[in-house]
């Protein structure tokens, strides 16, 4: 940003007003939205005046936020669930799920309190700023990033997959992969959440729907000579996937501090997570359970993939709009970060400005145009939702909430001697910080052997292809 343009652009301070005098800037990152400073129309004079801001941002209630926050974690990442009961037993793999939902439950309290005590903070870059200065924002920021267009390209497979399933395969795959980016970019166009907010309600039903219609055609069509497991012997390699595959489905806390920042009360965000993982977890529970039940060991990932041909197809049909919506939200979120960060203080923030609107349609191009190489590039499901959930969700979801809530008891509440007063919280963010290390460097581990073992073997098509 130019600053002879706009000198007034330095953290803590909003333009100066028609009186000449700097006001300071509120805590929360939009500010008062009723009472901004915004630019007259006179060039000349440059003078400043406070009016009503002509995007609001602030206009979430807890019900929108819990819709947006089931919309983009609620969606293809439960595909790979039954697949995951396939490779470690039904008890275990019901145990992971049920246990990685109430822990990310455990982590959403984390993040919402410290959200509530620095109003300051909109994304993950800005909450790796008080942990650790600038390197702690730019690892943060660039991390969701990658992440946010991790998770669409995950989307955008998951539409190439149904657009091919509903056209028998009939074009080459990344022109599917193509089609589907379009309304995801087209969709990810709003500035403000509360607009894919109301997109996000058809986006719940479809996958609700959809997910439904699964269980229901397995249960219609089981799977001829099926072995269902209660446990099944195996080796690391083999079981971490069933670490994964779950780790992804409940993957979006990254997405948290961004909304919670557009909400009318950030105070009623607990209401809105507490809704999500309830249902997350029942859904995740049922849906997994059933679907393997009927199908069994050889059921696929994405699970649809293994209904009769008609069922997949109305299966992935109805589930279409919730992929859209999901990876709109992603490559959404991954755009607002860096254009929030460029204007934070700038009347393009609130104001339907050239500039303003050029940067923000430029980038969430180029994050839907990455996402899209993404997905050509990285063509095996399983694969690209273990990369994501190794290197992002297991800090994002898990790890990292550790760390938040031991600055706050250090810095806030007394140093060493609060963390001794709190013995509970204090081991449980040390074992959630150890936790999300763990899934972090062997999910990784697990999955780039799996992937070299599978080029041994000639199963994965070569990138870019029509495969």
């Amino acid at each position: 940003m130019d600053d002879e343009k706009y000198p007034y652009s330095s953290p803590g301070y909003s333009a100066p007003l028609e009186g000449g005098h700097q006001q300071p800037v509120s805590d929360d990152v939009f500010g008062n939205e009723e009472n901004n400073a915004v630019r007259t129309k006179q060039p000349i004079e440059r003078r400043w005046k406070l009016t009503a801001s002509q995007i609001k941002y602030k206009t979430l209630s807890w019900q929108l936020v819990a819709v947006l926050m089931i919309a983009e974690i609620v969606s293809n990442g439960m595909l790979s669930l039954p697949s995951s009961l396939a490779v470690v037993g039904i008890v275990p793999g019901v145990i992971i799920i049920v246990f990685l939902g109430i822990f990310g439950t455990f982590t959403s309290w984390i993040l919402i309190q410290f959200k509530l005590r620095h109003p300051e903070v909109h994304n993950m870059g800005d909450a790796g700023y008080i942990l650790a200065g600038p390197i702690g924002r730019e690892v943060l920021s660039a991390g969701t990033i990658i992440f946010a267009i991790f998770a669409t390209g995950g989307q955008l497979l998951a539409g190439q997959i149904a657009l091919g399933v509903l056209s028998n395969n009939q074009l080459c795959l990344m022109l599917y992969t193509g089609i589907f980016a379009i309304p995801t970019f087209i969709f990810s166009l709003p500035r403000t959440l509360d607009r894919l907010s109301w997109l996000s309600i058809p986006s719940v039903i479809s996958i609700l729907v959809a997910g439904i219609i699964g269980m229901v055609a397995a249960g219609v069509y089981p799977l001829e000579g099926r072995v269902i497991s209660i446990t099944v012997p195996t080796d690391f390699l083999t079981a971490f996937v069933a670490i994964t595959n779950p780790v992804f489905a409940y993957a979006g806390h990254f997405m948290f501090f961004i909304m919670i920042s557009e909400m009318k009360r950030p105070q009623d965000a607990m209401k809105a997570a507490y809704t999500l993982q309830g249902f997350a977890t029942a859904f995740y529970t049922v849906f997994a359970i059933i679907t393997y039940y009927y199908i069994g060991a050889t059921v696929a990932s994405p699970s649809f993939s293994s209904l009769p041909p008609l069922w997949a197809k109305i299966a992935f049909g109805i589930a279409i709009p919730n992929f859209l919506i999901a990876g709109s939200l992603y490559s959404h979120t991954a755009a607002k970060l860096l254009f929030v960060r460029f204007f934070r203080t700038s009347p393009h923030l609130h104001s339907h400005t050239a500039l303003g609107w050029s940067v923000w349609v430029a980038l969430v191009f180029v994050m839907n145009a990455a996402a899209f190489v993404l997905a050509v590039g990285v063509p095996i499901f399983n694969y690209l939702i273990g990369i994501a959930a190794s290197l992002f969700a297991s800090w994002y979801t898990y790890g990292i909430a550790g760390a938040f809530w031991l600055y706050d008891a250090w810095h806030d509440r007394g140093g060493r001697e609060a963390l001794a007063r709190h013995k509970v919280m204090t081991t449980l963010c040390v074992l959630t910080l150890l936790a999300g290390a763990f899934i972090c460097v062997a999910g990784m581990y697990v999955t780039v052997e799996g992937i070299v073992l599978a080029y041994a073997a000639g199963t994965i098509a070569a990138p870019f292809s029509c495969g």
